[in-house]
């Protein structure tokens, strides 16, 4: 059981995710961060909080999954 939360590269507001795991009393497991299924990647809540802090949002997700 758990969300998979897409549109991530299109959204400034991220750490809704948070909220809504709160709220609901789920995991993210998969986040998108693009439009392929290449795109969607594994949630990790310590690489997601790196990511809301650089300047390419969704890019460290990216990079550390290549």
């Amino acid at each position: 059981t758990g969300l998979i939360v897409t549109k991530l590269d299109g959204t400034a507001k991220g750490g809704i995710i948070f909220s809504i795991c709160q709220e609901l009393g789920i995991p993210v497991r998969y986040i998108g961060v693009g439009e392929g299924m290449d795109d969607l990647l594994e949630f990790s809540q310590e690489d997601f909080v790196d990511s809301l802090f650089e300047k390419s949002p969704g890019k460290l997700l990216v990079d550390r999954q290549g």
